[in-house]
C-alpha cells in the first residue's frame, strides 16, 4: 500500500481495501434547494388547506358557536350569549323519543345490512369472469339513480296496489289492502335497500383478498368448514364489515329524507327534527345543538373503530 493510500484525506474511510473503486459520494443539498423544497411543499397545500378551512372547519365552528347561543321564542332572533339549554332541551321527554327511535333504527337497519350484505358479497368475491363484473354493476346500478326517486319509488311499491303489500297479503304476513307506507316498517325498507349498496362494496373488497389457500391449508390441518369459515372468512372480512356499518350507520342515523317521505308526519326521528328547527322553526341555536351532538358522537365512533381496525390490521 502506497503512502498516499495510507494518508487519506479527512471525512474517508483509509479501511477499503486495495483495488476496489471509490465509493460514490452523494451530493449534499444545500440550504437555498432545501428551503425551495419546503416552500414549494407548502403552495401546493395551500389550496386543500383553504378549502378544508373555509367549507369545513369555519362552518363547524360556526355550528358550535350557534349550539351555545340563545334563541329569544317571543321574537324568534338569536341572542349574543352562552347557554347549555339547547343540549339539555335535547334529551327532554319532548325529544327523547325520537333520539332512541333513530338509534334504535339505525342499530336494527345497519344488522339487517350487514345479514343481507355478508352472502351477497361473499357470492361476488367467489364468481369469476364476466359473472363478477356483472354482479358488482347490478349493485352499484342503483346508484345511478337519483336517491329521492328510489325512495318514492318505494313509496309506490309499498301502497296498497303495490307490488310489496299485494306479496305480503298473498303470503298471509298482512291483509290484503294494507298501506305499508307512511310507517317505521316502510322506513326501514327504504334505509336497508338505500344504504345495502354501502355495505356490500367494503365486504366484497376485504372478502375478495382473502388468499383461497388458507381455506385449504386450514382443511389439511382438520378444521370443518364451519370453524374454517368463521376462523378464516368471518375474521378475515371484518375490516370490511366495520368500514361497512360505518359507511351505513353515521349517515343512516341523522337520516332525513327516508324518514320524511316514506314515514310522513307518523314517525319522528331525530333527522326531521333537526331540519324542522332550521326550516320551519328558524332556532337555529337547538338545531345546532342537534347537528352537534351528532358530530361528537360520530367522531367518538370512528375512533373507535379507527383502533380496533388497528388492531384488526395488527392480526391479518
Amino acid at each position: 500500500m502506497t503512502q498516499d493510500q495510507l494518508v487519506a484525506p479527512p471525512g474517508e474511510s483509509t479501511d477499503q481495501a486495495e483495488g476496489t473503486p471509490p465509493s460514490p459520494r452523494l451530493p449534499r443539498q444545500s440550504n437555498a434547494l432545501r428551503r425551495g423544497r419546503g416552500w414549494s411543499g407548502i403552495l401546493l397545500a395551500t389550496p386543500m388547506t383553504v378549502y378544508v378551512v373555509a367549507f369545513f372547519v369555519v362552518p363547524l365552528a360556526f355550528l358550535v358557536v350557534y349550539s351555545v347561543s340563545k334563541f329569544d321564542l317571543l321574537t324568534f332572533e338569536v341572542q349574543s350569549g352562552f347557554t347549555l339549554q339547547n343540549y339539555s332541551e335535547l334529551f327532554s321527554s319532548t325529544y327523547v323519543g325520537a333520539v332512541v327511535r333513530s338509534l334504535g333504527m339505525t342499530a336494527l337497519m345497519t344488522a339487517v345490512c350487514v345479514l343481507l350484505g355478508f352472502p351477497v358479497a361473499l357470492t361476488i368475491s367467489r364468481a369469476t369472469g364476466k359473472l363478477k363484473a356483472l354482479l358488482l354493476v347490478a349493485v352499484i346500478v342503483p346508484y345511478w339513480i337519483s336517491f329521492v326517486v328510489r325512495t318514492y319509488a318505494w313509496l309506490e311499491l309499498l301502497s296498497p296496489s303495490g307490488v310489496v303489500s299485494k306479496l305480503a297479503a298473498l303470503l298471509g304476513i298482512v291483509p290484503a289492502g294494507t298501506q305499508l307506507g307512511y310507517s317505521p316498517l316502510a322506513i326501514g325498507i327504504g334505509m336497508v335497500a338505500g344504504y345495502l349498496p354501502l355495505m356490500i362494496l367494503p365486504m366484497f373488497m376485504a372478502l375478495d383478498r382473502i388468499d383461497p389457500g388458507l381455506e385449504e391449508a386450514a382443511a389439511d390441518m382438520g378444521l370443518s368448514r364451519r370453524r374454517t369459515f368463521w376462523k378464516i372468512t368471518v375474521k378475515l372480512a371484518m375490516p370490511g364489515s366495520i368500514a361497512g356499518v360505518l359507511l351505513v350507520g353515521i349517515p343512516a342515523t341523522g337520516e332525513y329524507t327516508i324518514p320524511a317521505i316514506l314515514g310522513g308526519s307518523k314517525t319522528l326521528m331525530i333527522g326531521n327534527v333537526e331540519a324542522e328547527q332550521f326550516l320551519s322553526t328558524g332556532n337555529y341555536p337547538f338545531g345546532a345543538a342537534i347537528a352537534t351532538t351528532l358530530m361528537v358522537v360520530m367522531l367518538a365512533v370512528l375512533f373507535a373503530s379507527r383502533k380496533r381496525l388497528d388492531r384488526l390490521g395488527d392480526i391479518t
